[in-house]
């Protein structure tokens, strides 16, 4: 194997890398977006029963319906704010390991070759005692 086929394996690991990560951040974006909205719903369908019941209802529990509502939109706010936290955490550690592997290729692949070899004896292990119980 000369150097430049494995620079060119190392810079498709790489890329791969980052494609997945991007995808996984899409996806992670994606779902929390849609969570935003669907209680961004449920809480204005709320907000107007409540403006539709307001007439009859007791001070006290339009207080706490208030008071409800306002944490709902605290934890939707502390959600998205995970959710960005959590980005830039993956964008970071996906940047960092692609650049390793750019700089170290042999390294990485002999990582990656390591790793690939332990997870296959796990999964031969696992299979060896399944089979065992039966």
């Amino acid at each position: 194997m000369n150097s430049n086929n494995s620079f060119n394996t190392s810079q498709d690991i790489g890329s791969s890398m980052q494609k997945t990560a991007d995808g996984v951040m899409s996806s992670a974006g994606r779902v929390l977006d849609t969570t935003r909205d669907n209680a961004n719903n449920a809480i204005n369908r709320a907000e107007s029963k409540l403006r539709e019941l307001r007439g009859n209802v007791d001070p006290a529990v339009e207080f706490l319906a208030e008071k409800a509502q306002k944490m709902a939109r605290q934890s939707l706010d502390i959600a998205t704010e995970a959710k960005e936290r959590a980005e830039k955490s993956l964008k970071y550690a996906a940047d960092a390991t692609t650049r390793y592997v750019s700089e170290q290729p042999m390294r990485s692949m002999l990582v990656a070759v390591t790793v690939g070899v332990a997870v296959a004896l796990l999964i031969s292990s696992s299979r060896g005692r399944n089979r065992n119980r039966y």
